[in-house]
């Protein structure tokens, strides 16, 4: 196979190389800036779980919230949302991550100009800071879609219908 001495001898360091490679004993970490273990947990000092803060349930666990449904937002916000947007078409709705996105939807009162929405549901609580609206809007232009500017307040209304919607529908359900 080989017909040098040099060949042979090369071969030979490759192998000695190698081979003392493996007394080299490493630990590989992921830099954090800080030691997990002077805080007792993660970097902020919380210690996290796989199962989330309150641990794993088996047979649906205590004190459970009635907002907490097995989706990873708030109910209410949720459904109040697909409602308030219902006349509009979906693109993409996904209630673990809370976020709705419409599709383009052109009023026949108005052929030329169309409006698009993506309402985000960031929390599992019935606050207003767990909604947000965003508003996009295209007008017709030589046969283009072209975007324009949407009125300050369209997202503020939008977000207000929603909460009311929301409210209403907790109300409702109290009072059974």
């Amino acid at each position: 196979m080989f017909k040098s001495k040099s060949g042979i001898l090369i071969l030979g360091a490759a192998l000695l190389s190698l081979g003392a490679c493996e007394s080299i004993k490493t630990e590989a970490k992921y830099p954090t800036g800080l030691d997990r273990n002077q805080t007792g947990g993660d970097i902020y000092g919380k210690k996290e779980s796989v199962f989330g803060k309150d641990g794993l349930k088996v047979l649906g666990g205590k004190d459970k919230k009635e907002e907490d449904n097995g989706i990873g937002v708030n109910s209410y916000l949720w459904r109040a949302s697909l409602d308030t947007v219902s006349f509009m078409p979906l693109a993409s709705a996904d209630p673990f991550g809370g976020a709705i996105l419409t599709d383009w939807y052109t009023d026949p009162a108005t052929p030329n100009e169309r409006m698009k929405l993506n309402v985000f549901i960031l929390g599992k609580e019935l606050k207003t800071q767990n909604l947000r609206v965003r508003a996009f809007r295209q007008v017709k232009k030589s046969g283009s879609w072209v975007d324009a500017e949407v009125a300050e307040n369209t997202a503020r209304k939008l977000e207000d219908a929603i909460l009311t919607r929301a409210r209403e529908m907790r109300i409702s359900k109290l009072g059974e």
